[in-house]
């Protein structure tokens, strides 16, 4: 106890005495100073912006390896590592401009360089980037990324599909740590407001080197949205007007940062009723709202930095069973589900010079509740009475789910240009059933993890590797359901299931212009709890569900290739990949009827797909107001045995006419765009899939800063499917009942920071 004492005693008095800070002034290539400049220390929480001369300084940093970036519209994105060693260190620094878009600090990667210096090639999308598209859910303002698509059901419900590959493989982090909300249901969307989000990052291919299990496919990283600047306080109003669900949606935020403490919190509402298509009628029921709380704390001081958050969401979602009566009403009727999700997550660093130990912690508690149809009330019951009736009524189906999550990550001395990391990772999930219906029965998974990887530069070149290995635990309770006459047994499963992953990755700048990358990786993911144990009928998919004990795991390698080419005024890329899968699962029809429903049951066979993505952006000189962007995306999955997979995007083209202008001291950043997606039909289809047509949809969007006296705001107007087209896409859930998707939608957004 006393050698305890005496080290936190020591602790406290390194921390007081140890007042390390970054200081300098920030110039353009001709050496005038440029104000505004955001300066930011992500290990730390830090950040602030140039003065007016150029100059800035960030106090109380930490001893050791910091990494700093420097961050401008319109200029090159610099990041510097600093060694610190109990001094005050000056970093003049010399932006270059840069017409292209901004080069960002990607997250989701394990040493956490910028885009141009990763060795694995990581799509990014801000979240103001994603607002102006006008999108009602986050998951559809990611399919604006190329090879990102999402599987829907009407404008309420998404989920995000990767090159073809979908539901459990693909893997979502939200605020540093793993998101777990029964995301095995293909009517389970994504659960997150797009709300204090500030980017979006995409693995696209086999990342369980970093994460485990269920990143067989990719991962989507969703990064919170920052604190304020050392010593400064923000307040924040928005609002989102939806003109083809009347909908709307309100978010207020608040920020305040001290030298050491920084806060934050924001509250949001949607609400919508169901969406129009073309033909001027309301898909019954695709009605939702939303309400979302995210808050924030973090502390710094020295050689430990902490930050806590906190997300909690409520979603209400009407599931549609077709068209009927016609309403503008955002009253749910049955059936609907009713979810809450709690996210808690806490992640701290701890700085021992030339090393650095990375810990997170992550709890999530997702309690999910599906309402029934019922019969009609009797006669002479009175309205009253039949609306109490409804307020006390229990779920049929209602699940919840707990998941505690820890990331423990070592960054090793740096030896000359070799990087080397490693960790450990893992959770602890629980499953119960608390409804008179079950989908899957009460269980207990277990993961654990090892794995390292190092990173070599050298000249114009990188290497990455890395192994990695993986042990799941899934235990079932024996379980039988007697629900309105029939039966169904549960039996008891206890299974587990390993894993060797490893990973290879080259980089190389040809030339100042051509930058070349090939990445080798394996990847795996453990059958989840309802392709091994289900056995009932799924109301949200209409079919009956047998599950198979028997399933192994999945396992894949890919190879990615891709090449840029960049100069000043043009931008060209291509990427192509090949996913091999080893014993991939998918549901299929036994032409069986249990319950009134087709019978389905999982199993398993070896698969491939294959594709890319290409395009350009051009930004013409002198023309540096106009820019022109295209992408082309394809993907084609198919078994061994010849047939198609089931659930795979259609080829899409995208062509982007923006502008971007300045008007006076009234109108800063304005823009024009002027964007025509064409997609192409899809005929490569599963067994039990129906080919679809291809159409072409077109959107514009303007808006821009407002400066109005003393008073300033940023606004936005969108219009997606501008011609009101009747389109099917591929992926809906709801094309096998011919139902169009939206029609024509306006959407008007405005922003106040104060």
């Amino acid at each position: 106890m006393k050698t305890l004492i005496k080290l936190l005693f020591f602790i406290a008095i390194y921390s007081v005495n140890a007042q390390n800070s970054i200081s300098g002034k920030i110039t353009d290539s001709n050496n005038k100073p440029l104000f505004g400049v955001e300066i930011y220390a992500s290990e730390i929480h830090k950040g602030t912006t140039s003065k007016e001369d150029g100059t800035y300084k960030i106090n109380n940093i930490p001893n050791g390896k910091i990494k700093i970036t420097y961050t401008y519209l319109g200029f090159r994105t610099v990041s510097k590592v600093v060694t610190i060693n109990s001094e005050n260190k000056e970093l003049n620094i010399q932006l270059e401009e840069s017409f292209f878009q901004i080069d960002e600090i990607i997250v989701s990667t394990p040493f956490n360089k910028l885009q141009s210096e990763n060795v694995m090639k990581v799509e990014r999308l801000d979240a103001k980037s994603i607002r102006k598209l006008g999108n009602t859910t986050l998951s559809e303002g990611i399919t604006n990324i190329a090879g990102v698509s999402q599987i829907s059901t009407g404008t309420s419900i998404g989920k995000p599909v990767i090159r073809g590959l979908s539901g459990n493989r693909v893997l979502v982090y939200t605020q540093g740590i793993r998101l777990e909300n029964q995301q095995f249901g293909g009517e389970h969307g994504l659960g997150i407001n797009d709300a204090g989000i500030s980017s979006v990052e995409v693995i696209k291919g086999p990342a369980s080197l970093l994460y485990g299990s269920d990143a067989l496919g990719g991962v989507l990283y969703l990064n919170p949205e920052k604190f304020a600047s050392e010593n400064d306080s923000e307040f924040n109003f928005s609002q989102r007007y939806f003109r083809n669900t009347l909908g709307s949606n309100t978010s207020v935020g608040g920020k305040i940062s001290k030298e050491n403490w920084k806060f934050l919190a924001r509250g949001t509402y949607a609400n919508h009723s169901d969406y129009k298509i073309p033909t001027d009628q309301r898909v019954t029921n695709t009605r939702f709202n939303e309400k979302d709380f995210k808050t924030g704390i973090a502390y710094s001081k020295n050689i430990f930095t902490s930050e806590v958050r906190y997300n909690f969401n409520r979603s209400n979602l009407g599931l549609t069973e077709g068209i009927t009566d016609q309403s503008t009403s955002s009253d749910l009727l049955e059936p609907f589900q009713k979810i809450d999700n709690h996210i808690l997550s806490s992640h701290n660093h701890f700085f021992f010079g030339d090393s650095k130990l990375d810990v997170d912690l992550g709890y999530t508690y997702n309690d999910r509740q599906e309402f029934e149809e019922h019969e009609d009330h009797d006669d002479d019951e009175s309205e009253e009475e039949h609306d109490e009736h409804e307020e006390h009524e229990e779920a049929a189906l209602r699940m919840k789910l707990k998941t505690f999550s820890y990331n423990a990550k070592y960054h090793f001395p740096k030896i000359g240009e070799v990087e080397i990391l490693s960790g450990v990772q893992g959770l602890r999930q629980t499953n119960r059933n608390f409804g008179e219906e079950i989908l899957i029965p009460n269980a207990d998974v277990n993961d654990f993890g090892l794995f390292t990887t190092a990173n070599y530069a050298w000249n114009r070149n990188t290497l990455q590797a890395g192994i990695r290995f993986d042990n799941r635990q899934i235990s079932t309770e024996r379980m039988e359901i007697v629900h309105e006459g029939d039966s169904h047994v549960f039996e008891a499963i206890d299974k587990s299931f390993n894993s060797f992953t490893t990973s290879l990755g080259f980089k190389t700048s040809i030339s100042d212009a051509i930058t070349a990358r090939i990445n080798l990786a394996t990847g795996f993911r453990a059958p989840n709890l309802a392709e091994l144990s289900s056995n009932g009928v799924h109301h949200g998919t209409n079919r009956f569900e047998k599950g198979n004990s028997n399933l192994t795991n999945e396992k894949n390698t890919q190879i990615d290739l891709s090449l840029e080419y960049k100069t000043e005024h043009f931008e060209l890329f291509t990427n192509g990949f090949y996913n091999h899968l080893n014993d991939y699962i998918y549901i299929s029809p036994t032409n069986e009827i249990e319950d009134g429903e087709q019978v389905f049951t999982y199993i398993q066979e070896n698969a491939k797909l294959y594709g890319g993505e290409f395009g350009f952006h051009l930004h013409p000189h002198p023309l540096d107001w106009l820019h022109l962007e295209s992408t082309f995306e394809t993907v084609i999955g198919k078994q061994d045995n010849g047939d198609y997979l089931p659930l795979i995007p259609a080829n899409t083209w995208r062509n982007t006419f923006r502008t971007e202008f300045t008007i006076g001291n009234w109108l800063q950043q304005g823009y024009s765009s002027l964007s025509l997606q064409s997609t192409f039909a899809q005929n490569n289809i599963s067994n039990f899939e129906t080919t679809t047509d291809g159409y072409n949809l077109l959107n514009l969007g303007f808006g821009g800063d407002v400066t109005l006296g003393k008073t300033k705001f940023s606004t936005s107007v969108s219009v997606n499917n501008l011609f009101n087209k009747k389109y099917i896409n591929h992926l809906s859930r709801l094309k096998n009942d011919g139902i169009f998707n939206q029609g024509r939608n306006i959407v008007l957004g405005i922003n106040f920071t104060i």
